[in-house]
């Protein structure tokens, strides 16, 4: 289908993929990982001439929610995160913007999802996928009419998620992504993979060249620096 259109927003210190996901027949959109500022947000929207219908969080660290409570009461509309991402999401510590944020912060979802539900929003099927590992409740947003996966902190470009962080598994993050992601029935190699940092890829080049691949067995992944290294172009926090 060629209704959708997918408009990439980089925002926040540590540079994070916020995503409009929109529906061009009837104008509406979800905003996927509201990062920081905003106000800028909000004056994109108007920009695009678009009404947000949902907010959707891949997961609960600091640097993909901190708009997320602003645009909610602005556009008085839900947010959606996953089930198992509730103490994260309440804990200012765990969702590290006591450390990292310029202040404290908490979020609260009016939706928790659960692994394979559908959901349909501004008139769009979304296929929730949980994948723990950088975070307990960490989750995928897949979209099957437009074939495309917003994978958050799990998947990269040429990467994946750091699990130092609390609630983080090295184990699951390798299992969310080679037993799960790299094996899930609906996704081709063709299929689009929009991260939560850097850019945009495809689950066939992951499958052969993501170095996740090497990190087996589950928990051998190398520490965060390491990571960093491998990431690239990809920056510091996630």
């Amino acid at each position: 289908m060629n209704y959708i259109k997918i408009v990439i927003n980089e925002l926040g210190a540590i540079q994070t993929n916020c995503y409009f996901i929109i529906n061009e027949n009837i104008g509406e959109a979800l905003i996927v990982d509201p990062a920081d500022k905003a106000d800028y947000i909000i004056s994109k929207c108007a920009e695009l001439q678009i009404k947000p219908a949902a907010i959707l969080l891949t997961h609960g660290h600091f640097d993909h929610i901190g708009a997320a409570g602003r645009l909610k009461e602005a556009f008085n509309i839900p947010v959606y995160a996953g089930a198992a991402e509730k103490e994260l999401l309440s804990d200012s510590r765990l969702n590290r913007s006591s450390i990292f944020g310029r202040e404290p912060f908490t979020e609260e979802a009016d939706v928790w999802l659960s692994d394979g539900e559908t959901v349909e929003l501004a008139g769009i099927t979304v296929k929730i996928i949980a994948t723990p590992g950088h975070t307990a409740g960490g989750i995928c947003f897949y979209i099957e009419s437009e074939n495309v996966l917003f994978s958050g902190d799990t998947l990269f470009s040429g990467s994946f998620g750091r699990t130092d962080l609390p609630t983080g598994s090295a184990a699951d993050l390798v299992s969310s992504i080679i037993n799960k992601l790299f094996v899930y029935p609906d996704f081709s190699d063709e299929t689009k993979v929009y991260p939560g940092h850097g850019p945009e890829t495809s689950m066939g080049y992951e499958k052969k060249n993501n170095p996740v691949l090497t990190a087996a067995p589950a928990g051998a992944i190398p520490p965060a620096s390491k990571q960093s290294e491998k990431r690239g172009a990809l920056r510091g926090f996630p």
